[in-house]
Order: C-alpha cells, then structure tokens, then sequence
C-alpha cells in the first residue's frame, strides 16, 4: 500500500448500516468459522466468514478497542483489514445489563429455534465484549 507503515494496518470494521470503527492498528483479533485468526502487518491476503463473536483491535497508539459483531465477512490484503458483519458495536456502546436480559430472554425462547439460538450467541457476544474492554 503506497506511503503505508510496514507497521500497521489499515482497518475498518462496518455495520449494515454504518461505519462502526475505522483507523490504524497493530493486531486484529476475529473468530472465523475456522476458529480465531489474528491478523499482523504484512499478514497474507485472507477472505474469511466469521461468525457472531468478539473482535479485538489493537491500535497503533497502544490502545485495545473491543467489539462485538454478528456473522460476516473479514477481508486482508495489503495490510488492509475490512470487517463486514450485519451488526456490530463498540464494547463501550453496549449496556450490560440490557444484554444480560436478552440473554436470558433468548434463553427462554427455546433451544430448538435458530432464531433464539442466533440471539443466544449474539447476546453473549456483546457480554462478552463489554467484560473483556473492563
């Protein structure tokens, strides 16, 4: 990438329906349908899905932004890193105690619906994100 860092990465992580973080970092962290990938400068050229989860991004400042996402898409290539997922927040964004109660009301839905299961993992994403940026 012309005038880029060997050092760094360029990364965007996009909602539907907005831009949710995009900037320089050191390391990207997904969960892939293959398990976790962590992506470094120079990294080779990777298209992936990924699936409801945490990612971490580690910033060229030395800061740690934490996010949670619903499945999607992750792309690497020349030390560009686009992460694509339906829905995502910020850890910061998300109350605990609202993603708590979804949880528990996903929970009572039924282990035989997709659709509850889908919102079990999806709350349990954004619990997760929140205590692991805590």
């Amino acid at each position: 990438m012309a005038g880029s860092s060997d050092k760094s990465l360029q990364v965007e992580l996009v909602a539907a329906d907005r831009l949710v973080w995009s900037g320089q970092a050191t390391m990207v962290i997904a969960r892939t349908t293959e398990g976790d990938v962590g992506i470094l400068p120079n990294h080779a050229p990777l298209l992936s899905s990924i699936i409801e989860g945490v990612v971490d991004v580690q910033t060229a400042e030395g800061e740690t932004w934490i996010a949670a996402v619903d499945a999607g898409f992750i792309s690497v290539a020349d030390n560009r890193v686009s992460i694509l997922a339906e829905r995502a927040e910020m850890s910061h964004e998300i109350d605990l105690e609202k993603a708590r109660q979804e949880l528990e009301r996903a929970k009572e839905a039924g282990e035989n619906d997709d659709a509850a299961q889908e919102a079990v993992r999806r709350a349990e994403a954004r619990i997760r994100a929140v205590e692991r940026a805590s």
